[in-house]
């Protein structure tokens, strides 16, 4: 099955008013064509990757995990580092963290189910209880002892507050830390992705169908590529970036994006604007909590992560200014910082 990126989401997008068009006019083309278009150094995006295996899921489906073991010269503790990704992501949106953690800490990635290398399974089973219960699973088979930290973003955030809801006994015990990026405890459908309020409740009555429509024309969504080229190209930094960043980085979320399955899109779509799990947050007390988000975040605003902060009691906020949903990928430096320090907290208090 052909793959849409987010031009293909765009296109359902555009459909729930001509607003989106001025939207992207004004905020996008002329203020977003700054920024370098040159290679980032360093290792290729999607080039770095440990010794992976397979953890199967309570219902049977095939997780792709990957493990990062500490340098033998690392201080030695039993922490291990649990990374969830965001929604049409996989694990390689990791990829600045994984460079600075390699060798330091023990540290598992995996892809959500749907993304990546990861099966999909039933559409019933795409609900954020599940994916909570598939981190479970991922604990079990990759760090069955010792402390853990687990850092989500975006959805991969939700996915933590599932295991929270689920298992509440294994946060204060085996679960000493938490790193919550760009994240939600609900109210999704209050967000309006800077455009009017009306065009967005438009949107979110038309996207499911609309992506529906286009799992079943693949001919649609390729045809959307050969001729959309530049419009995705700019929505996907619109609705993932707030700051210039260079083409490369612009062009790595498309791939990934383009490489989920849009029947994935369409069934966690209305899942994401039902998550609610404010309860769950009163599990993190006690547990040593970092919440990240940008200022300018249109996906999970920063109000979210203010209100997350507001409910755990203790817990480190930080809003990064003119940064955009994929805080860590555009502002990788401030994010390793953070959560080295989250780590450092983990490590100290519990020596």
């Amino acid at each position: 099955m052909e793959r849409p990126g987010l031009l293909g989401l765009g296109l359902g997008l555009a459909a729930a008013g001509a607003a989106v068009g001025a939207v992207l006019e004004r905020g996008v083309v002329r203020p977003r064509l700054r920024g370098s278009r040159a290679d980032e150094p360093g290792p290729p995006f999607g080039g770095v990757h440990g010794p992976a295996r397979v953890v199967t899921a309570d219902d049977g489906v095939e997780l792709y995990v990957e493990v990062d073991e500490p340098s033998p010269l690392a201080p030695q503790h039993d922490v291990t580092v649990v990374y969830s990704h965001g929604f049409s992501l996989n694990l390689d949106s990791w990829h600045y963290q994984r460079l600075s953690m390699q060798g330091v800490v023990r540290s598992v990635y995996w892809d959500q189910r749907g993304h990546g290398r990861s099966g999909r399974g039933t559409p019933e089973a795409n609900t954020i209880d599940q994916l909570g219960a598939d981190l479970r699973a991922v604990i079990e088979a990759t760090a069955p002892t010792g402390r853990l930290v687990l850092v989500g973003h975006s959805m991969g955030g939700m996915t933590v507050m599932a295991l929270a809801d689920r298992h509440p006994e294994l946060f204060g015990q085996r679960v000493v830390g938490v790193g919550l990026l760009s994240t939600s405890a609900g109210r999704m459908t209050e967000v309006t992705f800077g455009i009017p309020a009306a065009a967005a409740r438009g949107l979110y009555r038309a996207v499911p169908g609309v992506l529906g429509q286009l799992g079943r024309r693949p001919d649609l969504v390729e045809l959307g590529r050969r001729t959309g080229s530049d419009l995705d190209f700019l929505l996907t930094r619109r609705l993932s970036f707030a700051s210039p960043v260079s083409a490369a980085k612009v062009d790595f979320v498309r791939q990934m994006i383009a490489a989920t399955p849009v029947d994935t899109l369409a069934e966690l779509f209305p899942v994401l604007n039902a998550h609610n799990k404010f309860a769950a947050l009163e599990v993190l007390n006690g547990v040593e909590t970092l919440v990240m988000v940008g200022a300018d975040d249109l996906l999970t605003p920063a109000g979210h992560s203010r209100e997350i902060a507001r409910l755990v009691p203790g817990a480190e906020l930080v809003v990064l200014p003119e940064c955009g949903h994929l805080i860590q990928l555009e502002y990788p430096d401030r994010v390793d910082a953070e959560l080295n320090g989250l780590l450092h907290r983990v490590t100290r208090s519990h020596a």
